[in-house]
């Protein structure tokens, strides 16, 4: 079974919902407090997929997601002086996966893990307080560009799920990152507006992102990160309209944000099954 290891602690609160996820997904969520890893009890190199849920870590007295970013980059967790970025970067490379949900992504972008376009964990660019000033609490809709190549994302065109934030207003520095981002694909996630296109325009796009954007990949589509919400629309019946819809023939009990768990444990469950048989073969000569 697919194991996902879920971190909490320190202001984090969407631990659960994760969980709930992932549980309907098919996987096995394992809850964690932060410190647990960080002092050696838990390694994340027992896990297929590891997650940052949403919250308000250490408050964002420093803005969203730092403090935790330079907890995870300097704080040694062995004598060696590795640090759990280090074994983020392992268990990267070992072809595992990462997925950040608002505070989550904020923590990505900050500790450099996306959309990581050098390959050297440098921050490229930053999520900050939305263009409205204020704490946004609404849902939107999304549409998922066809050059992503993260397996999360896999035969979605569009959704529609729920933000929660103050800070997620994305911003690109200069035009060589956003080229190499839009090249990329690596804008996986857009704003858009009734009419399907991407908009910079206040509510569709609730922030005020640079390039629409509501989520980032890295170039190995294995690290996940966005701004809203799947994890809260896992029943059709979370959703405000959910009523209306009902009387029109929406059929389906499923919320539209489940669709990316279920993606991302196919594709675990997949990976598996093919390594199971090429060892089997190996072993049969």
């Amino acid at each position: 079974m697919v194991q996902a290891l879920i971190l909490t602690g320190f202001g984090i609160n969407c631990e659960e919902e994760f969980a709930a996820a992932y549980r309907l997904a098919g996987a096995e969520p394992t809850i964690v407090h932060l410190n647990q890893v960080l002092h050696g009890q838990v390694s994340i190199h027992d896990f297929d997929i590891l997650n940052f849920p949403g919250g308000f870590s250490f408050g964002d007295d420093l803005g969203s997601g730092v403090v935790l970013a330079n907890k995870l980059r300097y704080r040694q967790t062995s004598a060696a002086g590795r640090t759990l970025l280090d074994d983020i970067k392992r268990f990267i490379a070992d072809g595992k996966f990462v997925l950040g949900i608002c505070n989550g992504f904020q923590v990505l972008v900050k500790l450099g893990l996306l959309p990581n376009l050098g390959g050297d964990v440098t921050p490229e660019v930053t999520l900050t307080h939305n263009a409205s000033g204020r704490y946004e609490d609404r849902w939107v809709t999304l549409r998922v560009n066809p050059l992503s190549n993260t397996p999360f994302l896999k035969g979605i065109d569009k959704l529609e799920v729920p933000v929660r934030h103050g800070e997620g207003r994305l911003v690109v520095p200069n035009d060589l990152v956003r080229q190499a981002i839009e090249a990329s694909g690596l804008n996986c996630l857009s704003y858009i507006d009734a009419n399907g296109d991407g908009t910079s325009t206040y509510p569709f796009n609730p922030n005020g992102a640079d390039l629409n954007c509501a989520g980032l990949t890295d170039p190995t589509g294995q690290v996940f990160g966005l701004m809203p919400h799947p994890e809260a629309f896992l029943s059709a019946y979370n959703h405000p309209d959910w009523a209306r819809r009902r009387r029109a023939g929406w059929l389906s009990e499923e919320g539209e944000g489940l669709q990316i768990f279920q993606n991302i444990v196919e594709h675990l469950q997949g990976s598996t099954l093919l390594s199971n048989e090429i060892s089997r073969r190996v072993s049969q000569g």
